[in-house]
């Protein structure tokens, strides 16, 4: 077998190679072939709707559903009587949690959102259960919601970062920013669907669901329903898109393998986009302060930042994760003097916030930027300039919060931004064409990624038929495991990757693994198969007989941490409002790369989410909680035109942080867009003032603040 280091950089020529294996899962997919938990059908298989609540605060008076019971076809209605000891499962205490009551699978005796599932009824048809469901009589006493940020909401969760000292006395440039994001939805294009059944003969339940972590998603069922995880087998089949919002159980994902249970049979439910709306979880919602101090020179001496995040009316299971990412990941890639950093968390009833593209990530980038831009201007230093004085230039770095950075060359990604801009020559066009009453803005943003860290599973059999089965803990739910980690298992073994067949998000046939989360799956789930092939190949070569069976459980030596550089020029309406995102540069460092045209995929999925929340995305409730915008007649997404020229380069520098040598990537563009963007608006706007904008930046959110009078942040 060739040495490790020969045989780990080989890997990143698979697809660049005439015989580099591509994208195996495309023709099925796009074929029709695929197979989604909404395409599962069972024999005599029953089917479920929830009865959701109408209010986002209030004591629930009575619940009738005897006449939902009298319909044709209706088997059961099920609601808090029959399940009043079942709650859901409790949240990662990644930071300290205070005492918080269990939240209910189903509403019990109160509502604390729109959208929260009351009851569930199930019938024969679905047209049925849909019927039924609308004659279920709730008589509620509604009181004062409480909504996002409200000064008396329960703050559930908190973490400070302070170090150095503070010395913003030899300060002679301070500048101060705030920035209130909207809600988003993930907006997958497969809805959440779940369908249960179960074996009384074996007393087993099988859920197929739509996951991105199938592993633990069979120990919430176990737990919930008192079985052993022998007794629960969880199917991922494909998954059309989670992007966090599918990284946990939902209650009703708990209640569908409970009554498959009680009703011994099999239940189906799939949620209808209106449901994802009032009752999936959320993403975003932050509201952020900053404020920087600089010396003569232009050095940062201090950072000041305090951030705000939802988590709505109860704890999934991530919940705390972007308040803690946002704080740890702060200054950024800057050297700053001392910080003083402060996120907290905390509830509203509003739907559930959970981990969303990013996660903390985008807004510590925001937060940083913004401020270095704005500083940027009142010391009348060139934004490149200031940023190049205060990059870290000595890696690897610890950084003030405790995170220890992997080596990086942040000044290159910055240089090979500007070079491919042209930065010298788009300022000098930018002046040329302000003075013939364009509005146009440049905007840079610098970010870092932190990708995952701990452990995964992997499992490589060689056959005697000469084929590879690769078993993989990290389910995927788009990124393309299917072709990533054959190329990874056929170069380690010396074979053809067509040779190679993937196993993923079936917990019978895989081994436990945490899951496709937080940019982890090519850094420590391509790490696994990796070590795994490495060892069947070192038995294989030592001549032991056929079939060969590796199980590893790869744990990596630290977190590997990501970064690059996106500048942006963005043009606005003088009249209306208007933007126009003209040309997108994009200098991204991810590592080790097994496949170019998977990693531009994810890079560019990124892309387009960042720009969905910066330019168009926004969740809206009223003063009682009722959402308003619980369609896609008032939720906008990106479309194609809405996406700009991309010029897209990566720098691909190999991080020891992991055997395969990988960073994260499929996170990014939510990461360093949405704060580029931002500021080529601010940019565009800087002759007005440094006006405070908020996502989304759309055209009447810029007009008025094009109308707003002359203002300064800064001091």
């Amino acid at each position: 077998m060739p040495p490790l280091t020969m045989l780990v950089d080989s890997l990143s020529l698979a697809d660049q190679r005439p015989d580099g294996l591509s994208r195996v899962e495309d023709r099925r997919l796009l074929t029709g072939r695929g197979l989604y938990v909404h395409d599962v059908t069972l024999p005599f298989m029953l089917h479920a709707v929830f009865v959701r609540s109408n209010y986002a605060r209030a004591q629930i008076i009575s619940l009738d559903f005897q006449p939902a019971l009298n319909m044709e076809g209706v088997v059961a209605v099920f609601d808090d009587t029959q399940l009043s000891t079942l709650s859901m499962p409790p949240a990662n205490p990644l930071l300290p949690l205070c005492g918080l009551p269990n939240f209910p699978l189903l509403a019990r005796g109160r509502v604390n959102y729109v959208g929260q599932p009351i009851a569930v009824v199930v019938a024969r048809s679905l047209s049925a259960a849909q019927r039924a469901a609308e004659l279920v009589l709730v008589d509620y006493a509604s009181e004062s919601a409480q909504s996002d940020g409200a000064e008396d909401t329960l703050t559930v969760a908190s973490v400070r970062h302070q170090a150095g000292v503070a010395e913003t006395a030899q300060a002679v440039h301070k500048v101060r920013m705030v920035h209130s994001q909207a809600r988003v939805i993930a907006m997958s294009l497969e809805p959440r669907a779940v369908v249960a059944q179960w074996d009384a003969c074996n007393g087993m339940l099988t859920a197929w669901l739509s996951t991105q972590t199938p592993a633990r998603a069979r120990t919430d069922i176990a737990n919930t329903l008192g079985l052993p995880t022998s007794k629960v087998r969880v199917i991922a089949p494909d998954v059309g898109g989670a992007f966090g919002a599918k990284a946990s159980v939902s209650p009703e994902d708990l209640v569908i393998a409970f009554v498959a249970r009680h009703l011994l049979t099999s239940v189906k439910w799939t949620s209808s986009r209106s449901d994802e709306f009032t009752s999936s979880t959320h993403g975003r919602g932050a509201r952020l302060e900053g404020e920087l101090w600089l010396d003569e020179k232009g050095r940062f001496l201090h950072l000041k930042a305090l951030m705000n995040f939802p988590v709505g009316a109860w704890l999934a299971f991530s919940a705390v994760v972007p308040a803690r990412n946002a704080a740890r990941i702060l200054p950024g890639p800057y050297l700053v003097s001392s910080v003083d950093i402060a996120a907290h968390a905390s509830m509203a009833n509003a739907t559930a916030v959970h981990i969303y593209r990013g996660a903390g990530r985008p807004e510590a980038a925001l937060l940083i930027e913004r401020l270095v831009e704005m500083a940027a201007r009142q010391s009348g230093i060139d934004p490149v300039e200031l940023r190049i004085r205060n990059l870290y230039s000595s890696m690897p770095y610890t950084t003030p919060t405790g995170e220890r950075l992997s080596p990086g060359e942040y000044r290159v990604a910055l240089e090979r931004a500007c070079a491919h801009f042209d930065y010298a020559h788009e300022r000098r066009e930018q002046i040329r064409r302000r003075a013939a009453g364009e509005m146009l803005g440049i905007g840079l943003a610098m970010y870092i990624e932190p990708c995952g860290q701990g452990w995964e599973s992997a499992r490589v059999s060689l056959l005697t038929s000469g084929r590879v089965e690769v078993a993989s803990g990290s389910a995927s739910q788009g990124q393309g495991h299917q072709t990533s980690y054959a190329t990874i298992a056929a170069k380690a073994l010396g074979c053809d990757p067509t040779l190679v067949t993937v196993f993923e998000g079936d917990t019978k046939s895989c081994p436990a693994g945490i899951g496709a989360l937080a940019s982890r799956s090519m850094a420590i789930g391509g790490s696994a198969v990796l070590q795994a092939a490495m060892e069947a190949a070192r038995r294989r070569d030592a001549g032991e007989s056929m079939p060969i069976v590796v199980d590893t459980v790869y744990t990596a030596a630290a977190e590997a941490w990501s970064y690059g550089c996106v500048i942006v020029r963005m043009a606005i309406d003088p009249e209306t409002g208007k933007p126009h995102i003209e040309r997108l540069v994009w200098v991204d460092d991810a590592g080790r790369i097994i496949s170019p045209q998977l990693a531009e995929g994810q890079l560019l999925g990124g892309l387009a989410q960042g720009l969905g929340q910066a330019m168009l995305e926004r969740i809206v409730y009223d003063d009682e909680g009722q959402l308003l915008t619980g369609s896609l007649m008032d939720y906008a997404i990106p479309r194609a035109d809405d996406m700009p020229l991309i010029e897209l380069e990566t720098l691909a520098s190999i991080t020891n942080d992991n055997i395969l040598g990988a960073k994260g990537v499929g996170e990014a563009g939510c990461i360093g867009v949405p704060a580029a963007l931002l500021n080529a608006a601010a940019d565009a706007l800087s002759h007005l003032g440094e006006k405070t904008l908020n996502f989304p930046l759309t055209a009447e959110h810029l007009w008025r603040a094009m109308q707003a009078p002359h203002g300064d942040l800064t001091q």
